[in-house]
């Protein structure tokens, strides 16, 4: 009789007797620090069979970026963390490489005036970053979710200090948010994002992760990580956590909606590109939220920490860094990993790092032919600072295709 011998795509952790991840990290680093923390997480007795890790995977706060967490009735708002509900949104146009005005500075400035960006520290100046008074079409997209936020901080108050989510609605933030022009393998124009739920989302984690570790404390329970707090299903605040975090996801899809709206507007304002179409189908995708799913039969609570959901036939976006080529991908629905995979190529260096070792010059020529800035201020997010995004794709081709390539030709930074 034969034996028909299946070869898997992952690696399997372990730590203790119940502890297990399984990782599709080959042919990428992955850190001591990071895999000791993903390792810590899969200890937790309320894990549904295992931890799945992707190939972008680096040390987080909270809990390790590009880790898939699926629980049984319970959650960890540590896991999920601040930036709830961020994830990319990509749009294909009608528009060619040959349409595009030979210099691209004019579009890059026309999507940066557009679309706030950015963050201005200090008291007594408006944050940049923020709408002074917010234009019409934000104001209306605010109005249909503003009854279910007041709800929310009626309970929390604290959750309702600060700006009003309504400033920052369409806005794009800082760090690693972006907005790129792409060329697809057709020489295609797309137009693609990448942003959450800004500062009511940074709130509203914050203030229930702190909740969680407040309720370990009450209740005696001793976690070999704080962060790793959790809230039990069954009690109030399980309930309002859930209420606070599905708000904010919907917070975040609608500010990429309406940040691509502006951008597309942009565009056709600037000179030289003429009149085009966008087609009907736009990816609009999480990669830092919770999602009530079924795996292996039971209904479980999945926390993708920087991972995009690849079920059979779902079209996500895995962005590669600023210099690199992003791709949109379909998913196999693979069950091993939960129908994930990664949403980027992955960190491998610190912000603090990349900034001692690489200088300006370096950036700009990692970033030839692309219209972006070239500065001291985003040098944390050189390409260099990233890990390779063909050895990320390689790693997990068993969990998504390649259904488009993408190239970068114009690229704004918070």
């Amino acid at each position: 009789m034969t034996k028909t011998i299946v070869e898997r795509s992952y690696d399997v952790f372990q730590a203790g007797e119940r502890g297990l991840v399984k990782a599709w990290t080959r042919g990428v680093p992955v850190e001591d620090a990071a895999k000791a923390q993903v390792l810590r997480a899969a200890e937790l007795p309320f894990i549904h069979k295992w931890i799945a890790l992707m190939p972008d995977v680096h040390l987080g706060k909270g809990a390790t970026v590009g880790s898939v967490i699926p629980t049984k009735q319970a959650i960890i708002p540590a896991a999920v963390g601040v930036d709830i509900g961020c994830g990319m949104m990509a749009v294909r146009t009608s528009l060619t490489s040959s349409d595009l005005p030979e210099s691209l500075r004019e579009l890059r400035l026309g999507i940066e005036a557009a679309v706030p960006h950015g963050f201005t520290s200090g008291r007594g100046r408006r944050d940049r970053g923020s709408w002074g008074t917010p234009p019409a079409d934000v104001i209306e997209a605010w109005q249909g979710i503003e009854g279910e936020f007041e709800a929310i901080a009626a309970k929390r108050p604290k959750i309702g200090f600060g700006k009003s989510p309504a400033t920052q609605l369409g806005t794009l933030g800082s760090g690693n948010h972006f907005i790129e022009v792409c060329l697809d393998e057709d020489e295609r124009v797309w137009f693609m994002l990448h942003s959450g739920s800004r500062g009511v989302g940074n709130r509203i984690g914050r203030r229930f992760i702190e909740q969680a570790r407040e309720d370990m404390r009450t209740w005696f329970v001793n976690l070999p990580d704080q962060d790793l707090a959790y809230f039990p299903e069954g009690t109030q605040h399980f309930d309002d956590y859930v209420e606070a975090l599905h708000w904010a996801q919907r917070y975040a899809a609608l500010n990429r909606e309406v940040m691509m709206r502006a951008v597309l507007k942009a565009a056709r304002s600037t000179p030289g590109i003429p009149a085009f179409t966008t087609e009907a189908a736009a990816v609009n995708c999480h990669h830092n939220y919770v999602a009530r799913e079924q795996h292996f039969g039971e209904d479980v609570w999945v926390t993708r920490k920087g991972a995009v959901r690849a079920g059979q036939g779902e079209l996500g976006i895995i962005p590669g860094s600023m210099g690199a080529k992003s791709y949109i991908v379909r998913g196999k629905g693979d069950p091993e990993s939960f129908c994930s995979c990664s949403h980027g190529a992955g960190r491998v260096m610190s912000r603090t790092a990349a900034k001692a070792r690489f200088s300006v010059e370096d950036h700009a020529q990692a970033t030839a032919g692309i219209e972006c800035r070239k500065d001291a201020g985003v040098i944390d997010e050189t390409p260099m600072a990233y890990k390779s995004i063909d050895a990320v794709m390689e790693a997990q081709r068993d969990l998504v295709e390649i259904v488009h390539t993408l190239r970068q030709v114009v690229c704004v930074k918070g």
